[in-house]
């Protein structure tokens, strides 16, 4: 199987890479951004849109490029190759996701070419406190009144939630399940409270009082597309902390060669070597998890990330030593190699207790050399205790 890009690909990848590095090529320029409300450059933002890699994912009649998850996974790694803190998994990946899946034509149409213009910044209101990685939602309630809904409750933290334009909150049903709803930004009966995250960018506790909502599609419980979308806006940001990850083994590589200790660079020392041979396998490992959740993602014949088992006659026969071994598996296996296990070596045959073992019979020729003992040496001797 060939992971190598395409010449589109490295294109895109060459061109989002110069226009983040123009932006973000000094980590001081990141730091006096974030300082400052909303967490991000506007600027920044309307050159992503410019380039039209807001609407990558969406069809092109909203304004989109209808590109892959390839070609999402390469704008997020090189997002994260310079800690950009524009929310492109936020309102692209995540709400934008949500919008294009469960959305009417009516809502893509305004919603997405929107996004995709840069003139409107969506996110997706979801977590709750105590919550972890659920697709349900229970702090916010949804509630009916004739041909409306309001919303009640908290979400928190809402990335970038006082900044955006838009949010898709998800609200648990008076009938049960969760759905989906879209509230504007200057509802009545909404109140966001942001704050500054310990990286720089920024979150919200959000506040709903009966705020008005309008369902996300035709309504109804919505928890599998909520899942599918908290899965792929995983994957994205594994995407992400590749970029990172590679940024920082390269940093670190580069201070070896030119930091000098006792007359000589510290790549001369064996001890550092080691540890930069482990960031590099843990990078690859990274990368190779992160490369075949986006290939799976971008499988057209199974759609569903999250498939229910077969039954237990259906399912093909595997060795017991690859049962529920993920790929990159065999290349943690190298990594314990390299850090000097005895993994490699052969497992040794197994040797009868010494009571029972017998010497091999000496090959020809011996037959006139004599044990200590002064029994011709050709002969089987049984060891002392032996039956």
């Amino acid at each position: 199987m060939d992971f190598t890009y395409d010449s589109e690909q490295n294109d895109l990848r060459e061109a989002v890479a110069a226009l983040l590095a123009r932006a973000y090529g000094d980590s001081e320029v990141r730091r006096k951004v974030t300082k400052t409300d909303p967490g991000f450059d506007e600027k920044v933002w309307t050159q992503l849109a410019e380039m039209g890699l807001l609407g990558l994912p969406f069809a092109e009649e909203h304004g989109g490029a209808g590109a892959g998850p390839v070609e999402v996974a390469i704008v997020a790694e090189e997002i994260g190759r310079v800690l950009a803190p524009e929310p492109f998994v936020e309102a692209v990946v995540l709400a934008g996701g949500l919008i294009n899946r469960v959305g009417s034509d009516a809502q893509k149409s305004e919603l997405l070419t929107a996004l995709s213009e840069g003139s409107s910044i969506p996110t997706f209101a979801h977590t709750e406190i105590g919550s972890r990685w659920t697709p349900t939602a229970s702090a916010v309630t949804a509630t009916e009144a004739g041909d409306s809904w309001t919303l009640s409750g908290v979400k928190e933290p809402v990335p970038h939630g006082a900044r955006a334009d838009v949010l898709v909150v998800s609200a648990a049903l008076p009938g049960g399940g969760t759905g989906l709803f879209v509230v504007n930004g200057d509802a009545s009966g909404l109140t966001r409270s942001g704050y500054r995250n310990i990286d720089g960018t920024r979150s919200a506790n959000v506040r709903f009082d009966s705020t008005p909502a309008a369902p996300l599609g035709e309504g109804g419980d919505q928890t599998d597309a909520i899942e599918r979308a908290l899965a792929v806006g995983r994957i994205a940001y594994s995407n992400e902390a590749v970029g990172a990850m590679d940024t920082a083994l390269r940093t670190t590589v580069e201070y070896l060669k030119t930091r000098k200790q006792f007359g000589v660079t510290l790549n001369k020392f064996q001890a550092l070597n080691f540890r930069a041979a482990d960031m590099y396998m843990s990078l690859e490992l990274a990368r190779s998890i992160a490369l075949w959740a986006t290939v799976v993602r971008d499988d057209r014949r199974g759609r569903r990330l999250r498939r229910r088992p077969r039954p237990a006659a259906h399912q093909p026969r595997r060795p017991p030593h690859r049962q529920g071994r993920h790929p990159a598996a065999r290349w943690h296996r190298c990594d314990r190699r390299v850090q000097g296990r005895a993994l490699h070596r052969p497992a040794h045959r197994h040797r009868p207790p010494a009571g029972r073992r017998r010497l091999r019979r000496r090959p020809a020729g011996g037959e006139g050399r004599r044990l200590p003992d002064g029994r011709p040496a050709g002969r089987p001797v049984r060891l002392i205790g032996s039956p």
